[in-house]
């Protein structure tokens, strides 16, 4: 099966997680790239794209500097290979926040200590001292008078999660209550949040065939083929709401219920080797079942793909954008006036693939000059946009018109795999693309029109494709319903 590059808005229902905060969509930021930007190239990659809250997997001193004076809310971490030292130590702990946090607070936006990752499940020979860990950090930051500010968590693994569905009967791992139970109580106490990972992709690839992948993948259900909590009669339409709500259901059972959920880790590969065909990114936000219209606060894994990860090509390939900080796709964030884009103006694109098949350009261009009503008269002789006279170039325009005419809808630039988008103005000459903002007689607010009904003269007749069934449409609301981020 072929790998699918799709591009999602995300609809982020900005509601809040806890009486005074707004639910957020930040980015991870990983460095196993052989080409990895400077802290400097990062930051200004962050800036351009409004990217507001950031999770370092460590406390790298360059990038805390970066980051100052920026308003850039910062997550940072404490790698598992320093968590058993500051757990058997205050005083280590106490000079891993005066070198990491106290130095850097005047200028840099620190809100978050993240203690060790997936401790339980990755190091759990370090367990016994997580707490500690918690605590002394915690007790540093009291010190010094930035326990309000900032708060101290660690991020759980899902796995940790057992007989997640029904999510009401979920529970964790008994094994590791004499950790769980004074965990939350600690984050229960200093008005802190469980981190948890949740990860659709994993999930759905382990199932071996019984979770669908429209139910992974945030895709609508019709009501039958939701999944139905037989406890609570709540209804389930993806992966991601079932994991976040077995974690309060889970929570509940050790009679913790007052604890919100911030989704430290999710995200979907852009790219999957011939083992994996269904790597496809999707993010989602809109509230959990359970607690519907307050959103959970989440990461994207992550802003650039790795390519030194070890393991399979979809390990190397989680990133919004790559090294050179070009998009992977295009990812945007209504709502919080973001977007993960190389383009701050939010000017994108559809155009044809370079190398697609000519047959299947022609095939989409009658398509959209005919069914997909799209005016294709600038392509006729004489006309603006008729050189270059060659399938690709006409398929270029009458897709990016059709793309332009239905709103930038996700799904609306695919053209069954021979379309893609970009943040370049295709327009050339006197041919003014819709969408760009050079100035034409012929346009109106940018965007071309599309024939009337008694207009024959600008539509192709359909050739192969009499449905008007090319785009994928995939209807998310995002990432994270408790979110961020398709």
């Amino acid at each position: 099966m072929a790998i699918f590059l799709l591009l999602l808005l995300l609809l982020l229902l900005v509601s809040a997680v806890s009486g005074d905060e707004d639910a957020y969509i930040g980015v991870n930021i990983g460095t196993d790239l052989s080409d990895m930007p400077t802290p400097t190239e990062v930051v200004a990659l962050l800036k351009a794209q409004r990217i507001r809250h950031v999770r370092l997997y460590d406390a790298d001193q360059a990038m805390l500097l970066a980051l100052a004076k920026t308003g850039i809310q910062v997550t940072v971490s404490v790698p598992n290979d320093q968590l058993l030292g500051i757990g058997q130590s205050n005083a280590t702990a106490a000079n891993w926040v005066a070198r990491n946090i106290v130095a850097h607070v005047s200028a840099t936006n620190i809100t978050a200590i993240a203690v060790g990752s997936e401790v339980l499940t990755a190091l759990p020979n370090a367990a016994p001292i997580l707490v500690s860990a918690l605590k002394f950090i915690d007790s540093a930051l009291v010190a010094s008078n930035l326990d309000d500010q900032i708060k101290v968590s660690t991020p759980h693994s899902s796995s940790i999660i057992l007989d997640s569905f029904p999510p009401s009967q979920a529970f964790f791992n008994r094994s590791w209550d004499p950790v769980m139970v004074p965990l939350l109580k600690f984050l229960q106490s200093t008005g802190s949040y469980l981190m948890l990972n949740v990860y659709p992709y994993y999930d759905y690839m382990q199932s071996n065939g019984k979770i669908p992948l429209d139910y992974a993948l945030f895709r609508p259900l019709p009501p039958n083929k939701e999944a139905v909590d037989a406890n609570t009669l709540l209804h389930y339409t993806n992966v991601f709401d079932a994991v976040v709500d077995a974690a309060y259901f889970a929570m509940s059972y050790l009679n913790f219920t007052n604890i919100p959920i911030v989704v430290t880790e999710s995200g979907w590969p852009s790219k999957g080797d011939s083992s994996e065909p269904d790597a496809i990114h999707v993010l989602n936000n809109t509230g959990t079942p359970k607690h519907p219209g307050i959103a959970v606060s989440t990461y994207i894994y992550e802003l650039y793909n790795e390519d030194l990860r070890p393991g399979s090509d979809s390990e190397k390939n989680w990133g919004l954008f790559d090294a050179n900080g070009i998009p992977v796709y295009t990812l945007h964030l209504t709502g919080a006036d973001t977007v993960f884009a190389n383009d701050t103006t939010n000017k994108t694109f559809c155009i044809a693939k370079r190398g697609a098949d000519p047959k299947m350009l022609q095939a989409a261009l009658d398509w959209a000059c005919g069914p997909g009503k799209v005016d294709c008269s600038p392509l006729l002789m004489g006309h603006p946009c008729y050189e270059p006279n060659n399938v690709a170039s006409h398929s270029t325009y009458a897709f990016n018109a059709y793309y332009q005419r239905m709103a930038k809808s996700p799904g609306t630039c695919d053209f069954k795999g021979v379309a893609t988008i970009t943040t370049s103005d295709p327009s050339h000459g006197s041919c003014i693309f819709p969408g760009s903002s050079r100035k034409n007689g012929t346009l109106i607010n940018g965007t071309s029109l599309a024939p009337s009904s008694n207009d024959t003269s600008s539509a192709r007749p359909p050739q192969s494709y009499g449905t008007g069934s090319f785009t994928t449409s995939v209807m998310i609301g995002v990432l994270l319903t408790g979110a961020v981020f398709l």
